[in-house]
């Protein structure tokens, strides 16, 4: 092509310029050469391909780096970025911390993350009345909805009796110290005689508790966090009031709630038979005459024996025994055996 040729066509060039010369030079000198389209309508990475490959910083010192290859070895060389490595990416792959390009991240809960310690398993025994009081805090359905009663229940262990409760309209810390405070007093209760067991709730755990138990010389326990079998008397007791046939859906008023539970106690404390106490009930246990009803019991079974004894072909009828001893998390024999 002619230079007559050349000029009658580059003023129908999109990127001639008067300035221009008519014949351009090696494309690494012209500073309008025009890019390629990005056919495929695709954006392209931000992190260039070649600068893939360096993920660690140096360990000391401003001359050396370290570049990790894909099977997680490291050796020392400098950062190779490629030809289309950016100044950015190259600077953020020489400050990243020297973990290791194939590090993990420490996951939430391990010991890299700082976690708390494990808590201990509450193991309690009682072998008699008001040695080990369990407490907890229920929710009772108001008359509309979102609205409750909270019923407060100190319960012994040992004798399953119900020694205190409170319906109130909200949980607080100073409704349980004064139930607390007032229950200790009705049991005549000594110092370093009690241990009160609980969850972890937000009255249980309070400083106002916290104080009251220690000027009366009870000792606290508290459950591991969200194991609720760490405090199962609290829990059947529970489930045995809102299981019962005439448990409400709702109360109309606190009035009707505590009318309610004051019906439903005086029928766990002096009616309700455990399986668990022999088959008595909570308050004989607890005040200490069930020994005498059972003597009682095994007089009828004896005269039924000596009457007909052949109703009776494997051995002559014994009322059951009475509790020994009541546990919150009883260890294994292997536990035992260990310690």
């Amino acid at each position: 092509m002619s230079d007559a040729a050349i000029a009658e066509l580059a003023p129908r060039s999109a990127y001639a310029t008067p300035a221009m010369p008519s014949v351009s030079p090696k494309p690494a000198t012209t500073a309008g050469t025009a890019k390629p389209a990005n056919r495929s309508g695709r954006r392209r990475s931000r992190t260039p391909t070649g600068c893939s490959r360096v993920h660690c910083p140096p360990p000391s010192g401003p001359q050396s780096s370290m570049s990790c290859t894909a099977s997680g070895s490291s050796t020392p060389r400098r950062p190779k970025c490629g030809p289309h490595c950016s100044t950015k990416a190259a600077t953020s792959a020489r400050s990243r911390p020297s973990t290791g390009c194939c590090a993990k991240p420490a996951r939430a809960g391990s010991a890299a993350a700082g976690t708390h310690p494990a808590t201990v398993k509450p193991e309690l025994v009682a072998f008699e009345p008001n040695q080990v009081w369990s407490w907890d805090i229920t929710k009772l359905r108001g008359p509309a909805k979102w609205s409750w009663y909270y019923l407060y229940v100190i319960l012994d262990i040992f004798s399953r009796y119900v020694v205190g409760w409170m319906v109130a309209s909200r949980e607080s810390a100073a409704l349980a110290e004064v139930l607390i405070r007032q229950t200790c007093a009705k049991q005549d209760i000594g110092r370093d005689r009690l241990t009160i067991h609980a969850d972890r709730g937000s009255s249980m755990t309070s400083k106002p508790v916290a104080f009251l138990l220690a000027d009366l010389g009870v000792t606290q326990s508290h459950s591991r966090p969200h194991v609720s079998d760490d405090n199962p008397f609290s829990e059947a007791q529970f489930k045995t009031l809102k299981y019962r046939p005439d448990f409400p859906d709702r109360f109309d008023s606190i009035e009707a709630a505590r009318r309610h539970c004051q019906i439903f106690f005086g029928w766990y404390n002096d009616e309700h038979r455990h399986t668990g106490l022999g088959l008595h009930v909570p308050a004989d246990v607890h005040y200490g005459t069930a020994a005498i009803i059972r003597d009682k019991r095994a007089g009828v079974l004896n005269a039924a024996y000596a009457a007909h004894p052949e109703r009776f072909v494997q051995k002559p009828p014994a009322p059951p025994k009475l509790p020994s001893g009541s546990w919150i998390n009883k260890p294994d024999d292997t536990e035992e055996a260990t310690q």
